[in-house]
C-alpha cells in the first residue's frame, strides 16, 4: 500500500469512526430516554448482562471505568430502578455482590433483542474473515479505551 493511499485510508477511517462513535453515543442516549434511564445505566446493564454471576461494586467500577463513587451511585440508581438487587458473599460476609433481576433486566433486552435485527442485517454483509477481523479490531479498541480511560484519570484536569 503507498503511503499516500494508506494516509487516505486513515482519513476516511478516522471520520468514519467519529462519525460512529457519535451515532452510537446518540442511539445510547435515544434509548436511555425510552427507558427512563441515565445512559451510563443502559451500558452499565449492558456489560453486566454480559458477565456470567453478581459482580461488587469495585467490579463494576473496573468493567465501567467509573470511580468507586461514581459506581455506587450508578448500583444505586439501578437499584432504585428494581434492575439490581444487592446481596451479601455467601465466600466472604465482608462482600456484597451486586446481582440483576431477570425480569426487570429483560425490559432492557427486548428493546436490544428488537433493534437487534436490523444490526444483525449489517454483519451479515460481512465474511467470516471479515467478522474477525472487526471483532479483533474491537476488542483492540476496548483495550485501548480502558487504558486512555486510566491515563486521563491519572492527568490533573486543565484550568
Amino acid at each position: 500500500m503507498t503511503g499516500a493511499r494508506r494516509v487516505r485510508l486513515y482519513d476516511e477511517l478516522s471520520m468514519a469512526s467519529r462519525r460512529y462513535l457519535a451515532a452510537y453515543v446518540l442511539f445510547n442516549q435515544a434509548i436511555a430516554d425510552h427507558l427512563g434511564l441515565h445512559p451510563t445505566d443502559v451500558q452499565a446493564l449492558s456489560l453486566l448482562t454480559a458477565e456470567p454471576g453478581p459482580r461488587t461494586v469495585k467490579q463494576i467500577a473496573e468493567m465501567t471505568g467509573l470511580t468507586a463513587g461514581s459506581a455506587t451511585r450508578l448500583v444505586d440508581r439501578l437499584e432504585r430502578g428494581g434492575y439490581v438487587v444487592r446481596t451479601p458473599d455467601q465466600h466472604d460476609r465482608r462482600r456484597v455482590l451486586v446481582a440483576l433481576v431477570p425480569e426487570r433486566v429483560a425490559r432492557v433486552t427486548a428493546v436490544w433483542d428488537d433493534l437487534g435485527q436490523a444490526w444483525q442485517e449489517v454483519l451479515d454483509g460481512h465474511s467470516e474473515e471479515e467478522l474477525e477481523i472487526i471483532t479483533r479490531h474491537l476488542r483492540r479498541a476496548h483495550d485501548l479505551s480502558h487504558a486512555q480511560m486510566d491515563r486521563l484519570r491519572s492527568r490533573p484536569q486543565p484550568d
